[in-house]
């Protein structure tokens, strides 16, 4: 028992001399995709490409989904812990007065095709391969279980929206935890739904998306996390060696 003491004593001094003390850090990342998913029978409208994407239901037609994701895994070092999350979008126009809007997880991979509608984008342009819709995940291959999406019955987050402008989705325990999935399991990460009012006419909602011609009006995902620096690291697996060694 006192080597082993003594041993883990030197690997804290190793650890302190080479500076390896997690420290919190923080990082802003664009999204990789978004797009919207346009109510359609036939699943032949998207807005891959489009600087907008909608949330809620339109004056006439039926209601609208945003999607978006983040690259977690290429922006968060491998094994670190999250400790908040915050997503900043900006809407760019609005036909109704505030609304709720939640993030909910996706549970199916989704596309981003090319995509594009005219004018304000609110009502969708023809699909193209790879796009997400009403019906598919990839446009026109793969679907959805559920036509309009397979969306977690777990709110993320929520925020009420009113005028344009700029908006921030504060940290929620389930934000955090679908990030940290996101990093330790990279193949479950399909990102975000956004789900408005989806009973009254007149309640959409349009947000600036990741292809908007201005930078600043882009979404931004911010991550604080904890990385286990790599001395550290080091530190504990030949910690773990010796102590095995000396079970035996």
């Amino acid at each position: 028992m006192p080597i082993i003491r003594h041993t883990m004593s030197a690997l804290l001094l190793v650890a302190l001399s080479t500076g390896s003390i997690a420290q919190a850090s923080v990082i802003a990342i664009g999204a990789i995709k978004d797009n919207t998913l346009y109510e359609d029978a036939a699943g032949t409208l998207s807005n891959g490409a489009g600087q907008r994407f909608f949330v809620g239901r339109p004056g006439s037609g039926g209601n609208r989904r945003g999607l978006i994701a983040f690259d977690i895994v290429g922006s968060v070092p491998a094994g670190a812990t999250i400790n908040s999350v915050s997503l900043r979008l900006n809407m760019s126009n609005t036909s109704a007065g505030d609304k709720t809007i939640e993030l909910r997880a996706s549970l199916q991979d989704w596309g981003q095709g090319t995509s594009i509608a005219s004018g304000g984008e609110g009502g969708g342009g023809p699909s193209t391969l790879g796009d997400a819709t009403w019906l598919h995940t990839f446009y026109n291959t793969s679907f959805w279980t559920t036509p309009g999406g397979d969306i977690s019955p777990t709110v993320s987050a929520s925020l009420t929206v009113g005028g344009v402008g700029l908006y921030t989705w504060a940290s929620t325990p389930q934000l955090v935890a679908n990030v940290q999935s996101w990093l330790d399991t990279p193949s479950s990460n399909f990102g975000w739904f956004m789900l408005g009012d989806e009973i009254n006419n007149g309640s959409a909602k349009r947000f600036d998306s990741r292809e908007n011609v201005t930078p600043a009006n882009r979404p931004l995902l911010t991550i604080d996390y904890t990385a286990i620096p790599e001395p550290a690291i080091a530190s504990l697996v030949l910690l773990g060696s010796i102590l095995i060694r000396r079970k035996r």
